[in-house]
């Protein structure tokens, strides 16, 4: 079971890299190729974790990811994850899009922490229903009203709204989206990272 106490750790840092968003404008296409629900599993855009194989990665894809940034679509996330972040690489994607846009759940699933952190700010973690997978969101302005520990989540529910909070540039407002294979014992929110890029099939779509 995912436990509500946890030491955030080990998180790569948004602080530079970024280009700011112009006000009120939405992440422009980068060049993407969407992808269609019942297609074949994407090559994984590498690098990949250790101790992450194909069959994490069909089960992955068989999540069929939703952008977790409202009215973003597939071919408009640009892939930076293994972009550098001071003397990390990045191992995250970083969603640009106007502050206060709602963050949504990229999975069904449950929410296993939130709280606020140095580097991430205002986060979540979360997991897909067989808890193999981990989700976290960062850099967010606030948590959605009542979003509690426990609670379970489809995919488009909102779970908070886009920010600068943490270590993330001020006049650069996005979600910094990390997907990691869920880690063994206590450390389950420090597994190994996967690159999600390849493998959002749905836009961002409010649930209700």
């Amino acid at each position: 079971m995912i436990g509500a106490l946890v030491v955030a750790v080990g998180l790569t840092a948004c602080g530079g890299g970024l280009a700011p968003l112009p006000p009120e404008s939405a992440p422009a296409p980068t060049g993407a190729v969407p992808v269609a629900s019942g297609a074949a599993r994407p090559a994984h855009a590498g690098p990949l974790g250790a101790g992450v194989d194909d069959t994490d990665l069909d089960a992955l894809w068989a999540r069929q990811l939703m952008v977790p940034v409202r009215g973003v679509a597939p071919d408009e996330v640009r892939n930076d994850y293994a972009a550098r972040r001071g003397a990390r690489a990045h191992l995250a994607l970083d969603l640009l899009a106007p502050r206060g846009t709602p963050v949504l759940s990229a999975d069904d699933g449950r929410i296993g922490r939130l709280g606020t952190t140095p580097v991430g700010g205002n986060i979540v973690y979360a997991t897909d229903p067989d808890e193999r997978f981990v989700y976290y969101y960062a850099h967010l302005d606030r948590h959605a009203r009542g979003l509690s520990v426990g609670d379970r989540v489809r995919k488009g529910d909102v779970i908070g709204y886009v920010g600068t909070t943490g270590n993330a540039p001020a006049n650069t407002p996005h979600l910094h989206f990390q997907v990691m294979r869920r880690g063994n014992g206590r450390a389950w929110w420090d597994g190994p990272p996967i690159n999600p890029w390849s493998y959002f099939v749905l836009p961002g779509v409010t649930a209700r």
